[in-house]
């Protein structure tokens, strides 16, 4: 029997290659130094980012081993934000490890680095055994990440709640993974597409299989997206892991997320959308989840005081506000969701900024601490407030486009023959989307209208400052002239065979 050997091709896996090597060399270059080059390892780390991003836009579009890694537009095009949100993360850390990281910041960073890696991996993955090997590669360096401040009991709540319910997701999702193979004899996402359907037409009774696999595909990756029911360890591992960490978890993951659902539903299972086949099996249930998330998200996050466990909550909200457009199962449904990710990283990895910095100086999270901060720190505010309101929705901020385009895919989509149902998950994203405005607004009324002036004065280090200033640039730029962006998220579609929008 002749065996038949994949083609391989190292440079479209440099970026992933190189940047894993990276890693090693932060992690050894702080033993080395003997812990003493503190800031040292963060610039280190931001270099090796910058390049693996110079080595990606030079990699091209191509196989890298087979079929099982393949470099496509939604790949690259995911991979931008993991490695924007890595930079931004890590320019975030600099205050933090200065202060509570002091023996062990080469770790720290170099586990956030394998965390991207395993994105990556993830983004260019085709298959279904690499796609959740690539899952495991972004979760695992996340649950030591979470529980770093080994002194501190909360982090270490934080870390064993992520690791407990982390573990229980993986082996749901495994189940369902395995019962797909079953299905169709192939872990090719491809082949199983049309394996199913052959199945299907040749077997009528596959339908409790299918969908007893589907709704343990989206319990396993709901819990990457933060989704409920399978939410409850967001806004306890937002509170106790490191602020930088919470920030990286709230885009990397939930980025990673989006990329193996839309794999493996939107290009996996998209035959079962028609009405001759099982119509919108998992479309419904998708829908059913995206609701409650919009609901639980936004109104949870009301009570709220502590503006982490907050800003988890939102995270909560957005991750429904991405599946709306995610269910939309189109061309424009999936460009809308590759824009609103991207929009995203910029507002909440702007907002966590400003969050870890005032930590840093205050030693506080709570709401109240934010009281007059505006009369102390004006410039710090005036950011806060726009990174704020764009996760709000307020025009001319990205991320008001991000919300028209996923709510205007899922309006089309509805205007078809069997997507009625989806006006109800649109008007579930429009009435809550008044409720984000309250929590969003309560930070901003601290900070402006409390009547006693605020005792801190938070500064910014310089790369925490060009944290925030990217954050600007992008909600600002963005927002007012998305063609560069939209463009490019028109190409995603591509590879699940939809004509661009």
């Amino acid at each position: 029997m002749e065996v038949q050997l994949p083609e391989v091709s190292l440079r479209m896996m440099a970026p992933e290659l190189f940047l894993f090597v990276w890693a090693l060399v932060v992690i050894t270059f702080d033993v080395v130094t003997k812990r003493a080059q503190g800031e040292s390892v963060g610039y280190l780390t931001m270099v090796g980012i910058a390049i693996t991003g110079g080595i990606l836009a030079i990699t091209g579009e191509g196989p890298g081993f087979g079929n099982m890694f393949y470099n496509d537009p939604m790949a690259i095009f995911f991979k931008i934000i993991f490695l924007g949100a890595a930079f931004m993360a890590v320019g975030s850390s600099f205050g933090l490890t200065k202060q509570k990281i002091v023996n062990h910041r080469g770790e720290f960073f170099g586990l956030m680095l394998l965390s991207t890696v395993g994105m990556m991996f993830l983004a260019s993955a085709n298959e279904l055994l690499t796609i959740w090997i690539g899952l495991e590669l972004t979760t695992i360096p996340l649950f030591v990440l979470a529980a770093f401040f080994k002194d501190n009991k909360l982090s270490v709540e934080s870390g064993l709640k992520y690791f407990i319910v982390g573990a229980f997701s993986s082996a749901v999702m495994v189940y369902g993974l395995s019962f797909l193979y079953g299905l169709t004899g192939t872990t090719d996402l491809l082949q199983m597409k049309l394996n199913l359907a052959t199945v299907h037409l040749t077997f009528r009774n596959i339908g409790v299989i299918l969908i007893a696999a589907i709704t343990m595909l989206i319990a396993g990756i709901g819990f990457k997206l933060g989704l409920p029911p399978f939410h409850q360890w967001v806004p306890d591992v937002y509170e106790g892991a490191p602020t930088p960490v919470a920030a990286f978890l709230s885009i990397g993951s939930k980025a990673a997320g989006l990329a193996a659902f839309a794999k493996i539903f939107v290009n996996g299972l998209s035959a079962f959308h028609g009405v001759e086949m099982a119509p919108n099996d998992w479309g419904k249930l998708a829908g059913i989840v995206a609701i409650a998330a919009l609901i639980l998200g936004n109104t949870v996050a009301i009570r709220q005081t502590n503006i982490k466990r907050m800003l988890g909550y939102s995270s909560i909200a957005q991750a429904g506000y991405i599946m709306i457009g995610m269910v939309a199962q189109s061309a424009l449904g999936l460009s809308a969701v590759a824009f609103y990710i991207f929009a995203y990283m910029f507002a909440n990895m702007g907002a966590f900024a400003v969050v870890t910095a005032f930590e840093d100086k205050t030693g506080s999270c709570e709401i109240k601490s934010y009281a007059g901060l505006a009369k102390t720190s004006p410039m710090l505010s005036i950011c806060m407030t726009i990174f704020l309101l764009s996760l709000a929705g307020i025009p001319p901020l990205a991320g008001f486009l991000a919300k028209y385009f996923v709510f205007a895919a899922a309006i089309k989509q509805a205007s078809l023959e069997g997507g009625q149902w989806l006006y109800w998950v649109v008007g579930a994203g429009l009435i809550t989307a008044v409720f984000s405005l309250y929590y969003y607004a309560n930070v901003i009324k601290q900070m402006y209208f409390s009547k006693d002036d605020s005792p801190y004065r938070v500064g910014l280090q310089a790369p925490a400052m060009l944290v925030v200033l990217i954050g600007l640039a992008g909600v600002l730029v963005f927002g007012l002239y998305p063609e560069p962006v939209l463009r490019f998220a028109g190409e995603v579609p591509s590879m699940f065979g939809f004509v661009s929008p």
